[in-house]
């Protein structure tokens, strides 16, 4: 009896836990990140503010920083025509498909305790992710069509 609880215990724990997958991932991600270019899907020029936050110009070149051992994070605002300075998050790594190997990469902008006023976050797809690179992508829909941001980062 003791042999079979602990094997449900055994199997117990180790489901409870982040896929492997999602595990890899965040040694990946880890240390800093320069978010180099923001692209639409559509043609033209668009007034999008990002994280309910700034525009994309002011975006391009921001600094990244990821610490996945407490999920959280920083980014930076370098653009001089912009609010510039230092901005804290928390994120998630979700796995959405494990046979396309897709992600869902959620943030969530903090104070620099990690605490929320608006308990707002964003679900964006980590649609690439190696060693030196990282694409998110975000699709919202704009006249009841679908409008997909794309953000690349270099590290």
């Amino acid at each position: 009896m003791k042999k079979i609880l602990l094997i449900f215990l055994a199997i117990g724990l180790f489901s409870c836990g982040s896929s492997k997958t999602v595990r890899d991932s965040k040694k990946v991600i880890k240390g800093d990140w320069t978010l180099n270019s923001i692209t639409y899907s559509e043609i033209g020029k668009y007034n999008v503010t990002l994280l309910n936050d700034t525009s994309k110009d002011c975006f391009e070149g921001s600094t990244w920083q990821f610490i996945p051992n407490n999920n959280t994070g920083t980014y930076s605002i370098n653009e001089t025509s912009c609010t510039t300075g230092v901005r804290n998050f928390v994120f998630t790594i979700q796995e959405v498909n494990a046979d396309t190997g897709l992600y869902d990469f959620l943030l969530k902008p903090t104070d620099a305790k990690h605490k929320s006023d608006t308990n707002q976050g964003f679900r964006l797809s980590l649609t690439s992710l190696s060693e030196v690179s990282m694409q998110w992508q975000q699709t919202v829909y704009v006249d009841g069509k679908p409008f997909t941001i794309t953000m690349n980062f270099n590290k």
